[in-house]
């Protein structure tokens, strides 16, 4: 009920962040349901095992776009005298992953009337029963299977919220170590990790193309010469690119700090190298995605296809997964303005221009460029390079 009037009395922007939040977990509510009809349209085969594994990066996608959410939510986060009336870190943990709850099972709902009525089982309607062979309108929907589906991203997302949101204790006995400036700003871990884990997924796509790529099952959306062990691949590239985001945002920051910096380069380099943290992950699964997208029209380009075997299920998937990065790294982006909010107003006490500022924003942004876009053409190539072979 406390959740229900948190979410009730929010910030508009808020609110629109979390009716994103169930857009998402309805379209890929409504692609787990389109896997179960065709697994009912064909009972005897294996494709719908590989529709459903094809469906686990929209479902990856939507539960980062959530807990993201959940962590920029202003209403659970800790405040002075929560507290004393029993809103202590846990509780609020606790609202947060009931929030999320409830928005992605309302997504997850709209996912199922809406697959209800293609399919003509609900009328009344504009396009009710538009496509009924499709989604296997001829033969009975299993409710405990369709529930199911329907209920792995909310318990998914809940879950991922609640443990990014957990309240961390201290050890026994590790001394306390004031937050000071240049604690925040440096050299954040994960590089090694996220090389090691990008280098495993081009190897494992290039395996699954050349080592055993003529007995494997096939992606989806006309890429008939690929397997579908590229989706591993390109999963473990993901993870990779993610994990060594925050190292390369600071090198950007320390990059623009180097050789005699002035005050516009020193500032924005600062900044970035304090924000590594919060908007590299982001920034790494944008690349992914690019990279993903960037193969993924090498391939239509080199069959001759262009995209006219893309179908509907998989653009949606695509668009599920590049809209919910989108919108991950830019809500990632408003809460990193938000954090900065004071500096930002000191700098303007102090007599600071605005032109001084919006330089910083767009040096910061160029640096960015510089960096993370060599980095996904690169990785595109290599990951394209096994596929077009």
């Amino acid at each position: 009920m406390l959740a229900l009037r948190l979410a009730r009395g929010a910030h508009p922007l808020v609110q629109l962040r979390r009716l994103l939040v169930a857009a998402a977990s309805a379209g890929t509510g409504f692609l787990l349901l389109c896997t179960l009809a065709y697994a009912l349209s064909h009972p005897a085969s294996t494709g719908a095992a590989l529709r459903l594994a094809w469906c686990a990066a929209p479902l990856a996608a939507t539960v980062y776009f959530a807990v993201t959410v959940a962590r920029t939510d202003p209403g659970t986060r800790p405040r002075p005298g929560l507290a004393a009336i029993g809103l202590g870190p846990g509780r609020l943990m606790v609202i947060a992953a009931m929030t999320t709850a409830v928005a992605c099972t309302l997504g997850s709902m709209v996912a199922l009337l809406f697959f209800l009525h293609l399919r003509g089982d609900l009328t009344g309607l504009p396009f009710d029963g538009a496509a009924p062979g499709l989604l296997a309108a001829d033969r009975p929907l299993p409710p405990a299977a369709a529930l199911t589906l329907l209920a792995l991203v909310p318990l998914a997302a809940s879950l991922a919220s609640a443990l990014v949101l957990r309240p961390r204790r201290a050890r026994p006995g590790a001394a306390s170590v004031p937050s000071t400036p240049e604690r925040r700003a440096a050299v954040p871990g994960g590089l090694p990790w996220g090389v090691a884990l990008l280098t495993a997924g081009l190897a494992a796509e290039t395996y699954a193309t050349r080592g055993g790529g003529g007995t494997g099952g096939r992606m989806p959306g006309g890429l008939g010469g690929s397997p579908i062990g590229a989706l591993a691949g390109w999963g473990l590239t993901a993870v990779g690119l993610a994990l060594a985001g925050p190292a390369l945002t600071h090198l950007c920051g320390k990059l623009l700090q180097a050789v005699r910096p002035g005050a516009l380069r020193l500032l924005a380099g600062r900044v970035l190298q304090q924000e590594a943290r919060r908007i590299g992950r982001p920034l790494g699964v944008v690349c992914a995605v690019a990279s993903g997208a960037y193969t993924a029209s090498t391939l239509y380009a080199d069959a001759g296809g262009g995209g006219s075997d893309i179908g509907p299920l998989t653009a949606l998937g695509a668009l599920l997964v590049a809209g919910c990065a989108l919108l991950t790294l830019a809500t990632a982006a408003v809460e990193a303005k938000h954090a900065r909010a004071d500096t930002t107003a000191a700098l303007l006490r102090l007599g600071a221009p605005a032109t001084l500022l919006r330089g910083c924003v767009a040096l910061r942004a160029g640096a960015l460029f510089a960096v993370f876009g060599p980095v996904t053409w690169v990785v595109a190539e290599l990951a394209a390079m096994p596929l077009t072979r």
